[in-house]
């Protein structure tokens, strides 16, 4: 009978620090997807070919990420592999790594509280691509100039939050001796109209000064202020109970004996 071929639909790009998928819908039966990427200067290149799978790793072919690319996404049958028809396909919307690819998250290194001063250290995240001695290139690397990072911190069990900004690997800020701090760091391209905010690092918390009662809060210590106060009334009760009935037991043996 005749084999009836799906064209692709819902298709996807998902990229996060330049490492990019393709997705689409449906999975393939009797037959097989390629996938041609199209830039706007770059020569056409396939990638995935003749898959059954509904996603294909193209990062490889995103590599200058100011261009701005669109997929093909081809449905081949085994007859069409051996003439030159070109096979029907779907395509996808324009994507654009430099504005669309997502800032994952940056990874602190080291964080200190010393006085008045909070100091974090932190790396930025790695892309896939390489430099020609072969270490991985960081998304710094890539955006230069247009990446700043934002640090969010607030007082511990606080919810008031204040942030600062800046373009080296460094924080450091002023904040209150006597308090422990909670932050976390987000990467920023100030110069997007949309995906300006990165993914957020682990939340971290420094625990210089700690006291009990940061530790467990107002609530615990009144609670322990209530029995206390508790065991204190009860032991004077049981005070006063005993000293009367030691004085009645007393008053009793003083007690001329009947008869006598």
């Amino acid at each position: 009978g005749n084999l009836e071929v799906t064209t692709a639909v819902n298709i996807t790009w998902s990229s996060i620090n330049f490492k990019t998928i393709l997705q689409w819908q449906p999975k393939p039966a009797g037959y097989f997807y390629t996938v041609e990427i199209h830039g706007q200067i770059s020569d056409t290149r396939k990638k995935c070919i003749l898959t059954t799978e509904t996603e294909c790793d193209v990062t490889d072919l995103l590599r200058n990420v100011k261009e701005n690319y669109t997929a093909h996404i081809l449905s081949v049958t085994s007859s069409e592999m051996d003439n030159f028809e070109e096979p029907p396909f779907a395509v996808s919307e324009k994507f654009a790594p430099y504005n669309q690819t997502v800032l994952g998250k940056p990874e602190i290194q080291n964080y200190t509280q010393k006085g008045s001063k909070l100091n974090v250290v932190f790396q930025d995240p790695l892309t896939p691509y390489t430099f020609p001695n072969g270490s991985f290139q960081s998304i710094r690397d890539i955006f230069q100039h247009d990446l700043e990072y934002k640090l969010y911190y607030w007082k511990d069990q606080s919810s008031g939050k204040k942030y600062a900004t800046t373009k080296s690997h460094e924080f450091e800020i002023s904040v209150d001796s006597t308090k422990n701090y909670c932050f976390y760091i987000q990467g920023i391209i100030p110069s997007r109209k949309e995906n300006r905010n990165g993914q957020e690092s682990m939340v971290l918390c420094t625990s210089v000064g700690r006291s009990i009662l940061d530790e467990y809060g107002a609530e615990v210590f009144i609670v322990i202020a209530v029995i206390a106060i508790a065991v204190i009334t009860l032991a004077i009760v049981l005070s006063v109970i005993l000293c009367k009935r030691k004085k009645a037991k007393a008053a009793r043996e003083k007690e001329p004996l009947n008869g006598v």
